[in-house]
């Protein structure tokens, strides 16, 4: 790797390929971006090994909602061996109660599934109520890598105070910034500590069009 970490949201080979070519360090695969990135299927993930050397950081997300209902729980933690086996080289999850704490008996059933792959709280901390308490609670779970985080439920443009408050607070190293990035925060974020970015429709034309080489490695200059 590179000064810093660049991850690509990935929803098939074609996409994981082109991340690789423009200079990713890793991806976060995903699949219906219209519900803001749910579980894939294992015969993606595995598809994506095949052709792809970038470790891949799966999404364990069965509903477009933060909450942890019980069965969908269970079926997420079902998902994490076949998910494993075809490749996963690690996960994304994270969950908030119905008052938006951190809920933290869901999350741990998945850090336990997962163990001892690393996995990354996604930006589910953006919308607790209490994003001090949030964060507080997050930055204790065993096994985190990464917390994906755009600062505000409305983007890291919105966001850029309460990311430059957590690096601040010495959380920095924790921060993978992505939700609306683009190339005229990162100055700033480079500023704060912040080295690690997560880009997704930004190295696109659309949801609906694949990564293209060429903005990942626009994307790869602009962080180093």
């Amino acid at each position: 790797m590179t000064g810093s970490l660049l991850e690509v949201i990935a929803l098939d080979v074609r996409d994981a390929v082109a991340a690789e070519e423009g200079g990713a360090d890793r991806l976060e695969v995903v699949t219906d971006m219209a519900s803001d990135g749910l579980t894939p299927a294992p015969e993606t993930v595995a598809a994506i090994s095949k052709e792809c050397a970038l470790p891949q950081m799966v999404m364990l997300r069965a509903e477009p909602s933060f909450l942890a209902r019980p069965e969908s729980l269970e079926g997420l933690r079902r998902d994490v061996k076949a998910l494993s086996e075809a490749g996963a080289a690690g996960f994304v999850f994270g969950f908030l109660d119905p008052a938006g704490a951190v809920d933290l008996a869901a999350t741990e059933t998945l850090i336990h599934a997962v163990a001892p792959l690393p996995w990354t709280f996604h930006r589910a901390v953006d919308h607790a109520a209490d994003l001090q308490a949030g964060w507080r609670a997050v930055r204790l779970l065993p096994n985190l890598a990464t917390v994906l985080t755009a600062g505000a439920p409305g983007g890291v443009g919105d966001g850029l105070p309460t990311i430059k408050t957590r690096c601040e607070a010495g959380d920095g190293p924790l921060i993978l910034a992505g939700g609306g990035l683009r190339p005229v925060h990162v100055p700033a974020l480079l500023e704060y500590g912040v080295r690690a970015f997560q880009v997704g429709g930004a190295v696109r034309a659309s949801w609906s069009a694949p990564v293209e080489a060429r903005r990942v490695r626009e994307w790869r200059t602009l962080i180093d």
